[in-house]
């Protein structure tokens, strides 16, 4: 089947140099657009996808792709932070100093009188990785009392929340309710995170990025073309793990 899709979207007049695939994915009900941070294009569509109507859908959102597919190959590199005392670190916007401290049993990160304190790791990794489960183990706190009242106020009821690495996607929704973010969406500002949640939320009413998707978003954001642009700003700068050795 995705052979098929592939052959119906190469038929289409893509821009020049564009580096693309196709991903026939079993929970997917629609097409999904996804442009990772190198600006590579992934279709993600139902197993049983038609390509016909595949093609006739990714050819109404060429123009606004091709944008996004050019934003993200100026954007700059992703981030790399060095593990030692005194690094930034943020969430929710307000920022954390590390402080490395010896390994005892049971030791865990945590937020100690406004230090970020991470138990000295035997690598640069298994730092990164110890705080990436500290951004996800808050965040799954913090959302579970934020997203109710959001949730009810747009008429949704996600099954639950989750927070995890989701690669190049910031949020996910999935076809049984489940709303996931990524975890370095906890370092923004509490307003970026609710936009980014909201997203997702809107999915659960409308699948795709038409013109239905961005009046919920206006419903329930009313001011989402400013949150928009202050996201498009803060995203690049989101650090998603990468450390030096």
């Amino acid at each position: 089947m995705s052979t098929s899709v592939q052959q119906a979207i190469a038929m289409l007049p893509l821009p020049e140099g564009w580096i693309w695939h196709v991903e026939a994915r079993p929970r997917r009900r629609t097409l999904g657009i996804e442009v990772t941070p190198e600006g590579e294009v992934v279709f993600a569509v139902p197993v049983d996808a038609e390509p016909r109507s595949v093609a006739t859908a990714v050819r109404s959102r060429l123009p606004r792709l091709a944008e996004e597919v050019r934003q993200r190959r100026l954007r700059p590199p992703e981030p790399v932070k060095e593990l030692v005392g005194g690094s930034s670190f943020p969430y929710l916007g307000r920022r954390y100093r590390l402080k490395p401290v010896p390994v005892v049993c049971g030791a865990r990160v945590r937020l100690r009188a406004g230090w970020l304190e991470l138990p000295q790791p035997d690598t640069p990794e298994a730092g990164a990785h110890a705080l990436a489960e500290w951004y996800s183990e808050r965040g799954r706190r913090w959302l579970a009392a934020r997203v109710s009242p959001i949730a009810l106020a747009m008429g949704v009821r996600p099954r639950t929340i989750g927070v995890d690495d989701l690669g190049a996607r910031w949020g996910a929704c999935h076809p049984d309710g489940l709303i996931e973010v990524h975890w370095a969406v906890m370092q923004l500002p509490v307003p970026l995170v609710e936009f980014v949640v909201v997203h997702e939320l809107c999915h659960l009413h409308v699948p795709g990025h038409g013109e239905a998707f961005r009046r919920a978003m206006r419903l329930a954001l009313p001011d989402v073309e400013e949150r928009e642009r202050w996201f498009a700003e803060e995203e690049p700068l989101l650090w998603r793990g990468r450390v030096a050795r």
